[in-house]
């Protein structure tokens, strides 16, 4: 159920944009004062999700581990999987946002012939790792477009990206690799029962809505075409704040800046946000020194102990009528 919801939902976003630019000709409505909304929603809803996690109180080390923690001198530990130190948690985030190495780790548990069986299962981490870079090095080359003078660094990334030209406009890697692998994230919540189980609307909405942004880039750039020069102009017009949208440019491309608003707006507000939330985890970005370094929760509020001495004053009369003995006559 929750698919089909989120379907309609990217579907009725799509004829949304097509009508108000097609049929009503809001074109300052979807190529300025949408894009500018989803923007501040954007910056103000990823800063206080942020804070949030950066004032919530962490009183003990409480970090995920993946091997031996460091102890006797004669055992040998994991400094990376289970750092104690500065370093070895720099390194263990760098592995993890770079290369998700606990994806990496990642293993399927199935029943063969009654037997519960665990196996190495990659397919995950690799297009997981492939649909991260894809939609970053196409953020990357999106920089030409608000860009008068693009530089060195951009041409070459688009250079390595369509290596492999075929036609012309050549075809970029990352659009096929983005498009196949969202593709296949959503296959697995789609044909593994467990997995489908437990997936919600929330889960489907962001695999739709990347989709779309994707496929209709590409229907912009390979099959319906727009004015190149016009959809440059108004991208610097949106980022110089002197917004300029234009009726030539095509609606193909109000579609796709529509798309991309939405998802911009609800970034912050869904589980993307695990893209900032993982440099603030707890489970992640703690070393373990629990065994070197006693950790005293600071927000516990003081506790007034009762004492053996203030009991005895307070029942000393009756301590003494039962034949109990006390310190004090």
């Amino acid at each position: 159920m929750g698919m089909y919801v989120a379907f309609l939902a990217v579907a009725g976003l799509i004829v949304l944009a097509f009508l108000g630019v097609q049929a009503a000709g809001l074109h300052f409505l979807f190529g300025a004062l949408i894009p500018y909304i989803a923007f501040f929603l954007f910056v103000i809803g990823f800063a206080y999700r942020v804070f949030l996690w950066g004032t919530s109180a962490v009183p003990f080390r409480i970090p995920t581990t993946a091997g031996q923690m460091q102890s006797f001198p004669w055992v040998k530990s994991n400094k990376f999987d289970n750092p104690s130190n500065g370093f070895g948690v720099v390194i263990r985030m760098a592995l993890e946002v770079l290369l998700f190495r606990s994806l990496f780790r990642n293993t399927k548990s199935e029943i063969h012939d009654g037997r519960l069986i665990h196996g190495s299962d990659k397919w995950l981490w690799l297009f997981g790792l492939m649909f991260h870079y894809s939609f970053l090095i196409i953020f990357i080359r999106h920089f030409r477009l608000f860009l008068e003078n693009v530089p060195g660094f951009i041409l070459i990334i688009e250079s390595l990206d369509g290596f492999f030209q075929a036609g012309v406009p050549f075809v970029y890697l990352t659009d096929l690799m983005l498009v196949a692998a969202a593709t296949f994230l959503f296959a697995r919540r789609v044909l593994l029962p467990q997995i489908r189980y437990i997936s919600m609307a929330a889960d489907y909405f962001p695999l739709f809505l990347i989709l779309g942004i994707a496929i209709s880039g590409i229907l912009m750039r390979y099959f319906i075409r727009v004015d190149i020069t016009g959809a440059k102009q108004v991208i610097i017009g949106l980022v110089s704040f002197q917004p300029a949208p234009s009726a030539e440019v095509g609606v193909i491309f109000y579609i796709h800046l529509f798309l991309v608003s939405t998802l911009l707006a609800y970034f912050p507000f869904s589980k993307l946000m695990h893209f900032g939330g993982v440099f603030l985890s707890p489970t992640r970005n703690l070393a373990n020194n629990s065994r070197m370094v006693r950790h005293v929760n600071p927000w516990n509020p003081d506790v007034h102990v009762h004492t053996y001495a203030e009991y005895e004053d307070e029942f000393r009369d009756k301590m003494k009528k039962v034949g109990i003995p006390v310190e004090k006559e």
